[in-house]
């Protein structure tokens, strides 16, 4: 269990400049990632070192949308002006997960220009709506090449996390400490003022700290 990446839903402006923007903060390039075809979304990633990565997703008007909960987690956080939507914790067996939430993970994919495809595993996204602190699990499949962390170079670090809620109820969600999959990220704790979730996300860069 490691931690993967973070999630950020666009703002009112789209993709395109919502991505513009942390990826000028940060000082690095975006790339492309691309449409999410059972959730109804897409995206663009933001490479980071240690195998982590930024994702900046945005919901497509598309049936698939209403339907999975994740294109429905994009909506609503877009909806309410965007911002962090979640992080996602990358596992080897999502079984325990299944058993202990009751339902079966459901397969995500993308395609690359190329022909090459991105697929994977992910359960969780359910709680994550009911409950914005928890993250969602996912199994990556295929060529591990191809993870967005690889898309590019980067020299931009994802060094810790605001979240407000605690650490016990995710520890309780995973069903191991939470400290697992954030050894290498700290996390500070916060007690929720209204809605739980990701408040903001610190990365180390070449110009030095940077908060979004």
């Amino acid at each position: 269990m490691r931690m993967d990446h973070v999630s950020y839903a666009c703002e009112s402006d789209g993709l395109a400049a919502t991505t513009e923007r942390i990826s000028s903060a940060l000082g690095i390039d975006a790339v492309r990632g691309g449409v999410h075809p059972r959730f109804g979304t897409r995206n663009m990633i933001i490479p980071l070192t240690d195998h982590h990565y930024l994702e900046v997703v945005e919901v497509l008007d598309h049936p698939a949308s209403d339907k999975a909960p994740f294109g429905q987690a994009v909506r609503a956080r877009s909806a309410a002006g965007g911002g962090w939507m979640g992080w996602c914790v990358a596992v080897e067996d999502l079984a325990p997960f299944e058993e202990r939430l009751g339902r079966s993970a459901v397969p995500g994919n993308r395609k690359f220009p190329d022909g090459q495809e991105l697929v994977w595993q992910q359960i969780g996204i359910k709680g994550l709506i009911a409950d914005p602190q928890v993250p969602y699990m996912l199994k990556w499949e295929g060529d591990p090449a191809l993870h967005p962390s690889q898309a590019r170079p980067s020299e931009v670090r994802l060094a810790s996390l605001t979240i407000a809620g605690s650490a016990e109820r995710v520890t309780e969600w995973l069903g191991q400490p939470v400290e697992c999959p954030l050894e290498d990220v700290s996390v500070e704790w916060i007690a929720p003022r209204g809605t739980p979730g990701i408040m903001s996300v610190t990365f180390e860069t070449a110009k030095g700290p940077v908060t979004i």
